[in-house]
């Protein structure tokens, strides 16, 4: 079977909500157009900056239908299925084969602290139990520390449609090391830190799935559109405006801040779910000069 090609800039989507934190599905569509408007090259829901933790089935499934109806095959949807089970991953990945995902995200269980040979079973039971794309993710600093080794990555670059991995650990290192021992032609590695984008693009890795683009989708496009045309100069540039970016993501708890950053872009897509609290007047202050620094306050 053929699977989308997994490259470019794919976008982690914020779930929009309303003020009583209900998940928004208008804004959910008006925010998907507002980045297949700056030509990103897919869109996946569910993710830790959707605030997949957040969500009970009966709202992720909303959340899958509504992208892939709106999308209407302008862009792939991904969904993030992750979750602390192989049977319950199972059973998200077969709600977003029903409404017509093209792929899936697997986080590594992020409670538990399974060994490289429990998370190889993991992924593959969940890889043939589907007839759809699986991107690994690795996330240790959400995962207790446990990263998907490079060598345990290639062991299921073998599963036919195990096509990629996203890696957020920052390690660049890492980063090299996993696209050195998986096949080009097979498996794509995608950026995850994006602070590291240009550099990882620079070591082989076919694009990023930056949770920045919500805020900043010209940039981060910019990075890989100008460096896959050959212009390293302009990819730089892009980069070190996105950088002070993706660094003010520290100021709010989990990914709090992106959303504060939307709001102050004159794009809201309400509030995060507690415990995650809105910024204090200080941060938020802090935030709209890293973003006005960055050329994005207009």
């Amino acid at each position: 079977m053929a699977f989308p090609q997994l490259r470019g800039i794919i976008p982690p989507v914020v779930t929009p909500m309303t003020a009583d934190q209900e998940i928004d599905l208008d804004g959910l569509k008006k925010h998907i157009d507002y980045m297949l408007g700056f030509a990103v090259h897919g869109i996946f829901v569910l993710g830790t900056t959707g605030e997949f933790y957040a969500l009970d089935d009966r709202e992720k499934q909303a959340v899958v239908a509504a992208a892939v109806e709106h999308c209407r095959g302008r862009a792939p949807v991904y969904a993030g299925t992750g979750a602390e089970t192989t049977r319950e991953v199972l059973r998200l990945t077969k709600m977003a084969e029903k409404e017509g995902a093209v792929g899936v995200s697997v986080i590594t269980p992020y409670f538990l602290k399974p060994t490289q040979a429990e998370l190889v079973d993991h992924f593959r039971r969940v890889a043939e139990s589907t007839a759809l794309a699986v991107v690994l993710y690795n996330n240790p600093a959400t995962c207790g520390g446990v990263s998907i080794d490079p060598d345990t990555c290639a062991k299921l670059a073998a599963v036919p449609n195990v096509v990629g991995v996203k890696d957020s650990s920052g390690d660049l290192q890492n980063t090299i090391e996993i696209l050195r021992q998986t096949p080009r032609d097979k498996f794509a590695v995608l950026n995850g830190r994006d602070t590291l984008i240009f550099s990882a693009l620079q070591m082989g890795a076919q694009g990023a799935i930056p949770a920045s683009c919500n805020i900043a989708p010209a940039l981060c496009v910019g990075i890989y559109e100008a460096f896959t045309k050959g212009d390293v100069q302009a990819a730089q540039g892009y980069q070190s405006r996105l950088h002070g970016v993706r660094m003010a993501m520290t100021l709010g708890t989990g990914n709090g801040a992106v959303k504060e950053a939307m709001a102050l872009l004159g794009r809201p897509t309400g509030p995060n779910r507690l415990p995650i609290s809105p910024l204090s007047d200080e941060k938020r202050q802090k935030l709209r000069a890293i973003l006005d620094a960055a050329g994005l306050m207009r």
